[in-house]
């Protein structure tokens, strides 16, 4: 389904500007209304007797109470308007290659990791940055992790039914996304509310605490009497004393909770704003009932608990006021919140971690749904016991479609391997990524940018960008070293993997070192990987390595990517072709950049 995202955008925009107005000309009203209403009290007090008076102001004040809050309503839902026009203009600008309005997932990279820092699966212009549509930082890293990841053939198959209802429902992707856009978070807080979540009671369960909530306010009222009617001022605050007491024996605690809670309110708030726009999905597949039910099992829904949480922890807050002691020596404040925190989190400790748990995954799904909405042509990939991996039509996901080229696969993933020679620029690298990057969005539970794609349960380990290391004096040839160690492990190893057979990207392998090394080095590596029954392609200039598909009884294929050359110049159909390669482009190249050969 084509969706006209700046036709959207336009729309809503339109709509937010029309209630920024109509907000606007409320506020005279609304400021009208307040002059009328006070001059209405006061003549009901002058005019009137007192219980009229009294009616009066009461009345009063609770129109005036709706009235604000129904201005409040217009200006919240002009700004809603205004972050769904952001969403679709972001999606237009997505259309066109441009993802910089989304996060990138920089904080994940992991260069130590099997395979996301060859492929570009986070920073700028990354699998990451095209397809995360989560708003929360939990969100977010949910996707991460499923980036990072093998999933279950069990998982993969919800997964993709999820996607494929969530793909068809764009308004409401869109709704959840500009609630998600109100968010400004701030990293950490999630997992320091978590902590809290842990620690001890401060009141609950601590009878003497408890008692003060109710002793402590009868001793100030008794104080403020006698200092009215009796005592000196000075005598009569002697009853406040066990007040502070109290609060002294409880600050460090109280300290410690408002640490872990302080200014996640607003946080929450917009939480619950998202989670009560699931609540009240119609889904179909199970799985995403089954997330939904998360929220709405429980004798209160999530997020009007979590709602309550809020107002809790910005009532914390309040210690943060000037005034504060006035509220603290006559109700004990700090432990009156600390004891309807305890409350809160002795009913829904357990419940807590479970609903962010589900709204990650919820997003991590958005975001996987709304790509195959934009890709419709995608498919989803079939996983299968057979070792086995066929792809047709493969292409690389960050390629445009216009510029895309598609190769066809088909090789056993037990004890085989795809020898890949070409010239310079005519491709290997990107096809060796095309189809590492189609295996990790398959096994997340992705569509894959391929008509057709089958594979068994794979663990990717790659060796691409070796590069050196100054802090361990490291040199790039002997990185090379290392990563080819961390992946030969992993081949003889299948505990290291749980049993997932890895399949390995190689490209040009042992390029630091000297050509005649290179050569001996990169045969015994072929041999010993073939020898262990890995199974995975190599990216190589060393068209003498071509020679080993003679003598590996068809465990070994010779595949090249051609470039042809015409009056000079060059000219790639980056399409995969049976063989040696037979064209050399080097010394062209060399010679347009001045180099005399």
């Amino acid at each position: 389904m084509q969706v006209d995202y700046q036709a959207r955008s336009h729309e809503f925009s339109q709509q937010a500007k029309s209630l920024t107005q109509r907000y606007e000309q409320l506020g005279w009203i609304r400021l009208i209304a307040f002059l009328t209403l006070l001059a209405i009290i006061i003549l009901g007090w002058r005019e009137t007797p007192w219980w009229s008076g009294a009616l009066i102001t009461g009345l009063g004040i609770f129109a005036f109470a709706r009235l604000i809050k129904w201005h409040g309503r217009i200006q919240a839902q002009a700004l809603h308007l205004q972050h769904l026009a952001q969403v679709n203009e972001a999606e237009r600008k997505g259309q066109e290659h441009d993802f910089s309005s989304f996060p990138d997932g920089e904080t994940f990279i992991d260069a130590q990791h099997p395979y996301s820092y060859d492929f570009d699966i986070f920073g700028p212009f990354s699998l990451f940055q095209m397809m995360n549509r989560a708003s929360t930082l939990i969100g977010q890293t949910r996707l991460a992790e499923w980036l990072k990841t093998v999933a279950s053939p069990a998982t993969i198959t919800e997964r993709q039914e999820a996607v494929q209802e969530l793909a068809t429902q764009t308004d409401w992707q869109h709704e959840l996304r500009a609630y998600g856009a109100a968010l400004s978070e701030e990293s950490g807080q999630i997992e320091r509310l978590f902590r809290w979540l842990e620690e001890p009671y401060v009141v609950l369960g601590r009878p003497r605490r408890k008692a003060a909530l109710w002793v402590a306010p009868i001793l100030f009222v008794i104080a403020m009497v006698l200092w009215i009617k009796i005592l000196p001022w000075f005598l009569a605050l002697l009853l406040l004393i066990p007040a502070g007491l109290w609060l002294r024996s409880s600050l460090e605690e109280v300290q410690k909770m408002h640490n872990q809670t302080g200014k996640v309110a607003d946080t929450l708030r917009k939480y619950a704003q998202l989670i009560r726009h699931i609540e009240g999905a119609e889904f179909k597949t199970s799985r995403l009932q089954q997330l939904q039910q998360v929220f709405t099992a429980g004798e209160e829904q999530a997020s009007r608990a979590i709602d309550r949480l809020a107002y809790r922890v910005s009532q914390l807050d309040v210690r943060y006021n000037a005034f504060v002691f006035l509220l603290e020596f006559s109700v004990v404040w700090d432990l009156q919140q600390a004891y309807r925190m305890d409350l809160w989190k002795d009913k829904h400790k357990a419940q807590l971690p479970l609903w962010f748990e589900a709204l990650a995954e919820l997003e991590a799904l958005v975001s996987f749904g709304n790509l195959y909405l934009k890709n419709t042509d995608w498919s989803f990939p079939i996983v299968q016991e057979e070792r086995q991996l066929s792809a047709k039509s493969l292409g690389h996901p960050l390629i445009p479609a216009d510029k895309r080229v598609a190769n066809d696969i088909s090789m056993p993933t037990e004890g085989h391997m795809h020898l890949l020679t070409g010239s310079n620029m005519a491709g290997k690298s990107t096809w060796l990524r095309t189809v590492g990057i189609n295996i990790v969005l398959a096994l997340a539970g992705a569509p894959v940018c391929a008509k057709e794609l089958q594979l068994p349960p794979l663990q990717v380990y790659t060796s691409m960008r070796t590069q050196d290391a100054l802090h361990e004096s490291t040199s790039s040839f002997y990185a090379e070293l290392k990563r080819l160690k961390f992946i030969i492990e992993a081949v003889e190893d299948p505990s290291i993997t749980d049993g997932i057979p890895v399949f390995f990207l190689l490209d040009e392998i042992l390029k630091g070192t000297n050509s005649r090394d290179r050569h001996t080095g990169a045969k015994a590596l072929i041999r010993q990987l073939i020898a262990s029954r890995g199974a995975g392609l190599i990216a190589t200039h060393d068209l003498e390595l071509g020679a080993l598909e003679a003598e590996a009884e068809g465990r070994i294929e010779n595949w090249a990517i051609e470039v042809d050359i015409k009056d000079g110049q060059l000219f790639f159909d980056y399409k995969l072709k049976r063989g040696v390669s037979q064209s050399f482009n080097a010394t062209l190249l060399m010679q347009q950049m001045g180099i005399k050969v």
